[in-house]
C-alpha cells in the first residue's frame, strides 16, 4: 500500500479511516491528504480520516491538489507540514502520484538535489522526470 520516498515520507493511494489505525501502529505520526473531497463517488471524506487520525494522536493536514495542477501555496503548505512532522509521514491521493509530485516540489524548494529527488521517486515507482524543470526552478540558489 505505502511506497517510501525517503526516511520521512511515504505515499499511498486513497486510505480509509480503518487503515489509519494500521498506519499509526506502523509508526506514522502524520497524515497529509492531497486529495480533494468528492473526487470520486464513495471516496472516504477527509474529515472522517482526520477524526480517526487525531483520536490516535496523529497530525492531519489537508492540502488538496486538483487536476488543475500545483500552486506555490500548496508547495509551501507541504513544506510546512513536513517541517512540523515529528516522525514518519504518509501522504495520500487517489493513486499516490500527486502526493509524490508535491513532495518532490517541496523537497526541491527546501534545497533537495533534483537528481536525488527523481531517483527517490523512481525507487518508489514514480516517474518524476517530467517536473525536472520545476525542481530546478524551485531549488534555492547556492
Amino acid at each position: 500500500m505505502t511506497r517510501k520516498l525517503n526516511d520521512q515520507i511515504s505515499v499511498s493511494p486513497q486510505i480509509t479511516p480503518a487503515q489509519v489505525t494500521e498506519l499509526a501502529q506502523a509508526g506514522f505520526t502524520a497524515i497529509i491528504n492531497n486529495r480533494p473531497d468528492d473526487e470520486e463517488p464513495a471516496q472516504p471524506a477527509g474529515d472522517e480520516i482526520r477524526t480517526v487520525a487525531e483520536t490516535l494522536g496523529l497530525t492531519y493536514t489537508a492540502i488538496p491538489v486538483t487536476h488543475s495542477g500545483f500552486s506555490m501555496p500548496q508547495v509551501e503548505a507541504m513544506c510546512a507540514a513536513l517541517a512540523a512532522a515529528e516522525g514518519p509521514v504518509l501522504a495520500y491521493c487517489r493513486s499516490g502520484t500527486r502526493s509524490a509530485h508535491l513532495w518532490a516540489l517541496a523537497e526541491a524548494k527546501t534545497g533537495g538535489e533534483p537528481e536525488a529527488i527523481i531517483a527517490s521517486g523512481a525507487d518508489a515507482g514514480y516517474d518524476l522526470s517530467g517536473i525536472r524543470p520545476l525542481l530546478d526552478q524551485l531549488r534555492p540558489a547556492e
